[in-house]
């Protein structure tokens, strides 16, 4: 079981920056991706953002491509989300996930953390 902790989630002006953190559990090397997910208020969840841990290889929705960073630190077994000139629209909770190997699914996620911006 892997267990994952948000972290650095508030409320933050348009155009400001947030930094996102998702500390694991497990060594992050026995994962295959981890990545981000938000769902703001009467929406569907939706996918952000991912990175394949050993490769280094990352993924954006087009929504975030631009403005939003994925990395990832081997030694801490953290991923990271920079978010840079947020917008209203990102307001949502966020949530990270991993995956467990090739095709497993997102089987591990972490409770979240409330991302605001104010207009």
């Amino acid at each position: 079981q892997v267990q994952l902790v948000e972290s650095g989630g508030g409320l933050v002006q348009a155009g400001g920056s947030l930094r996102l953190s998702c500390a694991a559990s497990a060594r992050t090397g026995s994962l295959y991706r981890m990545g981000w997910f938000r769902q703001a208020p009467g929406k569907e969840r939706e996918f952000v953002s991912a990175i394949n841990w050993s490769a280094g290889s990352t993924f954006y929705a087009d929504s975030v491509k631009g403005r939003f960073t994925i990395s990832r630190d081997n030694a801490k077994n953290t991923a990271y989300l920079q978010m840079n000139s947020l917008r209203f629209e990102d307001t949502a909770v966020y949530n990270c996930a991993a995956e467990s190997s090739y095709g497993s699914g997102w089987l591990y996620w972490g409770q979240g953390t409330q991302v605001t911006v104010s207009s």
